[in-house]
């Protein structure tokens, strides 16, 4: 058996083989699939967004004159902004680091964003009870269910984020990647790239404009 023989077969029996990073300089299956997988979730947004903009047109004022000041863009809510900002920027440098096969920094790194992204939930439940106590609730009109239905899904987006990250953290513990494996690390980082990108439009409309 020649060495290329028996390299190809034992990446086909590589638990990790599909994962390989495309030498070739091609699309790997799990950076393509979540680049579609985004694709859906674009227009699924847009379409959130578009009923809020809907609702914004058929509703004047907006925010209505009891919520004209509740929704504070410098409040709890900037700093868990800048925290899932921060966290786009850990996620990439610990693609970076395994890139170089800088094992350590890819699990510092990604655990790192892990805790960001667990702390921006936690600061927006907060703060959802904080809106609630000055009466901005699901029930509060077309301005109070518009704003929690962009809010809450993109919080779900963001709780699935933090799964798939804390998977990818646990199998970079059990040592599954390295410089030639780690298109699943590209495609969570994508994920949550875009997650990030929707938060900071979501703040600029519902905070900003």
């Amino acid at each position: 058996m020649t060495a290329d023989s028996h390299a190809l077969t034992t990446a086909e029996h590589s638990p990790i083989a599909g994962l390989a990073h495309d030498a070739r300089g091609g699309i790997s299956n799990p950076i393509l699939g979540m680049l579609l997988f985004i694709t859906s979730e674009v227009m699924f947004f847009a379409g959130l967004f578009g009923a809020y903009f809907s609702a914004r047109a058929q509703n004047t004022p907006w925010p209505p004159e009891e919520f004209a000041h509740t929704l504070n863009p410098l409040s709890l809510i900037l700093v868990a902004t800048v925290i899932l900002v921060l966290s786009s920027v850990t996620c990439q440098m610990a693609v970076n680091a395994i890139r170089r096969d800088d094992r350590a920094g890819f699990l510092r790194n990604m655990s790192v964003t892990v805790i960001l992204g667990i702390a921006f939930l936690l600061m927006q439940a907060y703060d959802y009870l904080l809106l609630a106590d000055e009466g901005l609730t699901l029930n509060a009109g077309s301005f109070g269910t518009t704003y929690y239905t962009l809010t809450g899904f993109h919080g779900a987006h963001v709780f699935g984020g933090v799964l798939m990250l804390s998977v990818i953290l646990y199998r970079g513990m059990a040592g599954q990647f390295s410089s030639r494996h780690h298109d699943a690390v590209e495609a969570a980082s994508l994920y949550w790239h875009f997650v990030d990108v929707v938060w900071i439009v979501l703040f600029s409309v519902l905070y900003l404009l």
